[in-house]
């Protein structure tokens, strides 16, 4: 069975920082892009970040960059997100997604459409 599990989140205060995993089961991750989605409620899901295939280039929405880091660990099977700095709008359910197809660009990443697999979210809450 293929499956993608996130974790690491959590309620904190504006500010702090939680590290988030995706780990897969039944395939490896190392062969596909992966991206970072989150949807909060009355939202639309947005991308948040992604990372590529071979060359782990990676991309990040405008509203996380300089705060979030993609990563892969591939001998663990696992991307991270790393968020810092977080703020009450990033407060939301946070999933990671793989997708096969060749083309992966600044243009194309965060299109949910093309991810073929997507994993059951982790809530990430920031009050004070």
């Amino acid at each position: 069975q293929l499956q993608l599990v996130e974790s690491g989140g959590g309620s904190v205060q504006p500010g702090d920082s939680l590290r988030l995993s995706c780990t897969a089961s039944g395939f490896r991750l190392n062969y596909f892009h992966i991206a970072w989605f989150r949807q909060a409620p009355g939202k639309r899901r947005e991308g948040v970040s992604g990372i590529s295939i071979p060359d782990d280039k990676t991309y990040y929405a405008d509203s996380v960059k300089g705060r979030f880091t993609i990563s892969r660990d591939n001998a663990k099977n696992t991307v991270y997100l790393q968020v810092n700095g977080l703020k009450p709008e990033d407060t939301a359910v946070y999933y990671c997604a793989a997708d096969f197809q060749p083309r992966f660009s600044d243009s194309v990443w965060s299109m949910d459409a093309r991810y073929d697999y997507w994993g059951q979210g982790t809530q990430v809450t920031v009050s004070l």
